[in-house]
């Protein structure tokens, strides 16, 4: 089990190298911080504590903390979808945290509503969109064009998590198979 301390120390770190900051309001972080060690420690990742998860690794990939959508969040807004991560002037109460729009395309959380056993959520979801079948997966391997940075996924990260670039810089590796058998 992790804990809480560890989970802070985590978060800390990855704000401050990427020239962020952890929310100022400490009682909202440290319900924040333990909703992330919770998810931790049910699912064995650092799950964004504000989405709903499948509780299948792939599934969730995206919105593993820092998600693929934090970077996009606080330049237009100031702060990530939970508000863990704030730019310098909502840290300095300059700016406030405001609700931001979800990124996180419909499909993908019609997995965690189809996958999870929340069926208040399913019967909700169903009501609001027809699931005709559940989506598949196709994983692709993808290379970020300025620093080499190779993952396997559905798509490409909104944001490469080496060198920063953006989406557009990444093009899909297709390896052809000559062996006959």
């Amino acid at each position: 089990m992790i804990t809480l301390k560890k989970v802070k120390q985590r978060a800390e770190s990855d704000a401050k190298s990427h020239g962020y900051y952890l929310n100022p309001d400490f009682k909202f972080l440290d319900d924040l911080l333990e909703g992330l060690k919770q998810n931790e420690d049910r699912y064995g990742y650092p799950l964004c504590p504000c989405r709903l998860s499948s509780g299948t690794f792939e599934f969730d990939r995206d919105i593993i903390c820092p998600c693929d959508y934090r970077d996009l969040d606080v330049e237009e807004y100031g702060c990530c979808y939970c508000a863990l991560y704030v730019r310098k002037d909502v840290f300095d109460g300059k700016t406030s945290v405001v609700p931001i729009p979800e990124r996180r395309p419909t499909e993908k959380q019609l997995r965690a509503y189809t996958s999870s056993n929340n069926n208040s959520g399913k019967k909700l979801l169903e009501k609001t969109i027809l699931i005709s079948e559940k989506p598949k997966i196709e994983m692709k391997m993808w290379y970020c064009k300025q620093c080499g940075y190779v993952c396997f996924r559905e798509e490409p990260p909104y944001v490469c998590p080496i060198c920063k670039a953006k989406r557009e810089m990444f093009d899909e590796i297709k390896i052809k198979s000559d062996i006959k058998r």
